[in-house]
């Protein structure tokens, strides 16, 4: 008989990772320490509109869901950027046709749980992780303050996010766990642009909609319900910072001189920033994710990354695949899976969490520098010229699911290396389309 799956977490990778494995014959049980959020309404101002990408979606084909959430998504095809002077500019993310997908982040995972209760996953709520018995293979789940449940695990996989319960327990009964978590020095919080008065969106849907300014920015992602999400990326510290904007004149005054054609979009800003939540954004890396054949984290518990590559769950949905293809490789070989399993992600998720803090720097500042926008121009027409030989990082990360994230930042720093070369040359401006620069370029290769 097929050992039983339990997958503590119910969150978009903890859901899809039950759907992999409830399709290989697996009798699947998902436990949640929060309460059925398809019943429960969601707390306001948390959620960080996702964008999937083809990472994401390749897992999901493999699975047979991808044109499933492809109907509650909506394509952005670059980026839509708002200077300080009220000027605009539109940024392609890649080349004719290549796009990104702005979806939410809960009515993802309801369809996820629904999707995976269809394919005969049990999934149970309000199931706190307590303890791991490794001896006995049996975790202790919290129901409420006086009750308890004792479930005897067969294969264990802890996919309960950044702050994992499953991972504690792994790291407090393990003689040589590595961990590091590291926060960055800006902290989000979410406001939103409601349609207009004839019901239409706000501003240009197909985009994700960026006001870079230089050390911090707000970005905006479109809803199906002809609304946007916004997020501000702001340093908790500093003359512009959460610590200073603490009354309703202060935010009045930086949002009309910071973000002058988003506050007119915005009718309750005031009010979502004194009452939504500021959060923070942590990496984590962490070592082993694996004990033997009988556990392994995944998704955020095993490699928490800052948003700015939108690669997140598109890393954890990854994650379920190469597992799922490990199986194809290995069959019920457990020892074998896990541990390939944890020599292919570990470089990757690593690799990813540093892309996206670099990622950061690019958005909230180089975005509008024109220097910055001529150095893309570049790689562009490189990129169209020699399209085996140069592809740009965010095209390996974000249109090239067969690029490994560790080959993905190994090659971006090297076509970094030589772009710096290139910025540097003379009349750089005018002579950008110039086969002395296109030779220089090969001739480094």
């Amino acid at each position: 008989m097929k050992k039983e799956i339990t997958i503590i977490g119910a969150g978009l990778v903890g859901s899809l990772l039950g759907i992999y494995m409830a399709k290989r014959g697996y009798k699947v049980n998902i436990f949640e320490r929060r309460g059925d959020m398809r019943k429960e309404r969601m707390s306001a101002g948390r959620s960080i509109n996702l964008a999937m990408s083809d990472r994401g979606l390749l897992a999901l084909e493999k699975v047979g869901l991808a044109d499933e959430i492809k109907k509650i998504a909506i394509p952005m095809h670059g980026r839509y950027i708002h200077n300080m002077d009220g000027s605009t500019a539109f940024q392609p993310y890649g080349k004719e046709g290549q796009f990104i997908n702005s979806v939410s982040r809960g009515t993802l995972n309801m369809k996820l749980m629904d999707l995976a209760e269809a394919h005969g996953v049990q999934l149970h709520f309000n199931h706190k992780c307590g303890a791991i018995d490794w001896t006995n293979n049996q975790v202790t789940f919290e129901i409420s303050a006086t009750e308890v449940y004792e479930h005897r695990a067969g294969i264990i996989f802890g996919a309960d996010g950044a702050f994992s319960a499953a991972r504690l327990q792994h790291q407090l009964q393990h003689d040589k766990f590595n961990y590091q978590q590291y926060y960055i020095d800006c902290g989000y919080k979410e406001l939103a642009i409601p349609p207009t008065a004839s019901g239409d969106f706000a501003m240009e849907v197909n985009a994700l909609h960026i006001w870079p300014r230089k050390d911090y920015m707000l970005i905006a992602l479109p809803n199906l319900d002809k609304t946007f999400t916004c997020t501000l990326f702001f340093p908790f510290e500093g003359e512009a910072s959460f610590a200073k904007l603490t009354t309703e004149d202060a935010v009045k005054d930086f949002f009309a001189k910071t973000f002058p054609d988003a506050v007119s979009l915005m009718p309750d800003y005031v009010h979502e920033f004194f009452h939504n939540p500021t959060s923070s954004l942590v990496t984590v890396k962490c070592f082993p994710w694996i004990r033997e054949d009988k556990f392994a984290l995944i998704g955020d518990a095993a490699h928490a990354i800052v948003p700015f590559f939108g690669q997140g769950m598109n890393c954890g949905f990854e994650d379920c695949r190469i597992l799922d293809e490990l199986m194809d490789q290995y069959g019920d070989d457990w020892h074998a899976v896990l541990a390939q399993y944890q020599a292919l992600r570990k470089p990757d998720g690593d690799a990813i969490a540093d892309l996206a803090i670099n990622n950061f720097t690019e958005m909230r500042d180089k975005t509008a520098d024109p220097k910055f926008l001529l150095q893309k121009k570049i790689e562009a027409r490189l990129h169209d010229k020699y399209p085996d030989k140069w592809i740009p990082a965010y095209s390996q990360v974000t249109f090239s699911p067969h690029i490994r994230y560790s080959e993905a930042l190994r090659r971006g720093q090297q076509q970094e290396a030589i772009m710096q070369k290139v910025m540097q040359l003379p009349d750089i401006e005018s002579k950008w389309d110039s086969e002395e620069v296109e030779r220089m370029v090969v001739g480094e290769l």
